[in-house]
């Protein structure tokens, strides 16, 4: 089914439009007419089937509809980690470029300064706020915060948030909203628990379930064992090799993308980056001209590149490991289109070897691992034991603070050991040691200033915008991609 035939409004749309997402996923099609209808919702639907967007889309849907004259939050989406709920956020801000949405976080990690930013969002009010439920119960027990403005709410990865001990912190924040609420549940699996909550917190639900889908067989996937700097020379030996065909390099973050894209083009490769603060002329240059062929490689973020439909991409490279494999899914997938072939790499930090391990046992194969290219040095070891063992430790347990609530500080919002993070943002390093011996050429051209959108979402102060003026009202670049 079209997108088109879901009576979205033509805002909606117009930014689905921008993206190329043009068919709606199965679960995308059996909820958004539920959603649109006001009922409550339990959905499940696991990873890789678009669940995001099926409740992201109706409501944005629903909240130009009705706009609020009161400067209140709107709708709550609750996530079990801050790295999903900035993941949600990004997704929100593509949805939403052509709609006056403002939207937030409050999540654990930080400084007092975030802390007070989370305050003032509360206080203010935005149309969204996604939140994790050990930071937002911080705020609710020490802040003053108005909810009686809520009209929705979503419980994103609900059985998640049970494994790592929530249940009574979302039964209390439910406690703080307007019993006269639209409630949608979405859980990969359907245990008693889940049940429990659903009897708790929503009223006459409708059910949904969707079996979730698998990359194509015909993608050839591999990965590196490696450290962060040795990421760079990893794609110089790939590229000296000659890539026949487009490559589009996924990274997680703007920065990562801007910093990369900066450094393949100073050694003469042919790239040009995707990400949020293109504007869309440059956005519609960039995609035109790297279908063209005018562009060999490029470098983006997952929120502007999902709905990325070119036949002749031979090569997808994750410069990082995506936040779940829904992403993973998603970034192979933009190659062996069409009944053709293609390969995807994926370079695993450290970091992010938690992360993988949880992608391979979705994917229920071990990703094959590559040796390092000579001159690279070691190898940081890949334990599938020990990784087996962290993953199996996160069932049941959840954290808690003084008085049995859970902690609102940097590591309140998933338990430790379930994931790996750096203690600060990686920077791209090239080795000293390469030569050029690239495929890929630059071909003159300067890369398209990024002009930096003004409304893109980062909440700073409420300010309904006028005019033609269709973005957010919000201007603080207080995080990336």
């Amino acid at each position: 089914m079209k997108f088109e035939d879901l009576n979205l409004e033509p805002e909606v749309l117009q930014g689905l439009d921008a993206m190329n997402f043009k068919e709606a996923t199965p679960v995308q099609e059996a909820t958004i007419p539920v959603v649109l209808d006001g009922k409550d919702l339990i959905a499940c639907a696991q990873t890789g089937t678009g669940k995001t967007a099926a409740y992201i889309l109706p409501l944005l849907n629903l909240l130009t509809r009705r706009p609020s004259e009161k400067d209140l939050v709107r709708a709550i989406v609750i996530a079990p980690t801050r790295e999903l709920a900035q993941q949600i956020d990004m997704q929100f801000e593509g949805f939403s470029y052509f709609l006056p949405i403002s939207t937030f976080v409050v999540a654990g990690g930080g400084d007092g300064a975030q802390w007070d930013q989370q305050k003032r969002g509360l206080q203010m009010g935005a149309d969204v706020m996604i939140a994790t439920p050990g930071r937002l119960i911080s705020h609710l027990l020490n802040t003053k915060v108005d909810l009686s403005g809520v009209e929705y709410l979503v419980l994103d990865e609900a059985d998640r948030m049970l494994d790592m001990g929530f249940y009574d912190d979302i039964m209390q924040i439910c406690s703080f909203l307007p019993k006269e609420r639209q409630t949608l549940l979405f859980s990969a699996t359907m245990p008693p628990k889940i049940r429990q909550l659903a009897r708790q917190i929503l009223h006459e639900p409708e059910e949904v379930s969707i079996a979730i889908s698998k990359p194509n067989e015909s993608i050839r996937q591999s990965a590196y064992i490696c450290y962060e700097p040795q990421k760079m020379g990893i794609i110089n030996a790939i590229f000296s090799q000659g890539v026949k065909g487009k490559t589009i390099i996924f990274s997680s973050s703007k920065l990562k993308v801007k910093q990369l894209t900066t450094a393949l083009r100073r050694r003469n490769y042919n790239a040009r980056a995707m990400h949020s603060d293109l504007d869309q002329p440059q956005r519609e240059e960039v995609m035109l001209d790297y279908k063209n062929g005018k562009i060999d490689i490029l470098v983006a973020t997952d929120i502007v590149s999902r709905g990325i439909d070119i036949t002749d991409i031979v090569l997808v490279i994750n410069y990082d490991v995506p936040h779940d494999p829904e992403d993973y899914i998603h970034r192979i997938g933009r190659t062996a289109r069409a009944n053709a072939g293609g390969e995807a790499i994926t370079f695993v930090s450290v970091d992010d070897q938690d992360r993988f391990y949880r992608i391979e046992k979705f994917l229920e194969r071990e990703v094959p691992k590559m040796p390092l290219p000579e001159g690279l040095g070691e190898a940081p070891e890949y334990d599938i034991m020990s990784l087996d063992r962290r993953s199996s430790r996160k069932g049941g347990r959840g954290r808690s603070g003084k008085n049995g609530r859970s902690s609102g500080n940097a590591s309140g919002d998933r338990r430790k050991g379930n994931f790996r993070r750096s203690k600060s943002p990686a920077v791209i390093t090239e080795h000293p040691e390469r030569t050029s011996t690239d495929t890929h050429r630059h071909t003159g051209e300067g890369e398209t200033a990024s002009k930096k959108r003004n409304n893109n979402h980062r909440y700073n102060h409420r300010r309904r915008p006028s005019g033609n003026n269709n973005g957010s009202s919000t201007d603080t670049p207080s995080k990336t991609e």
